[in-house]
């Protein structure tokens, strides 16, 4: 694989402008891979890798022992954690506690008469 110097620019142009690498790969007639061994050997400045998720809310700021058995989607704005008292030295309270911790039921022997 060659690489000029109009290439080297348009890379590092596609580059900051913030486009995927495949995308950039597409408009060079590359491949993702190229583009990424290519981007570190110029140490171009790494980007936020974007299968890399939000950071989850932090547990800890719940008051005290609370329940952490979290509502809804947590990219969604509206995502929290239940947040009543949890049961002591388990993560839920009392009814997440239930649904998250279920017994096993024993197997029955069809064989048995």
């Amino acid at each position: 694989m060659n690489w000029t110097r109009d290439g080297i620019r348009l890379l590092e142009r596609l580059w900051k402008e913030g486009l995927t690498t495949a995308e950039i790969g597409r408009r060079l007639g590359m491949s993702k891979n190229a583009i990424v061994g290519k981007a570190h050997r110029l140490v171009l400045p790494p980007r936020p890798s974007p299968i890399r998720r939000k950071p989850e809310v932090v547990i800890d700021r719940l008051p005290g022992p609370a329940c952490q058995w979290p509502h809804g989607d947590p990219g969604d704005p509206e995502f929290r954690f239940c947040g009543k008292r949890a049961v002591s030295g388990k993560p839920y309270c009392g009814e997440h506690y239930l649904r998250a911790y279920v017994g096993v039921t024993p197997v029955r022997d069809v064989n048995a008469a």
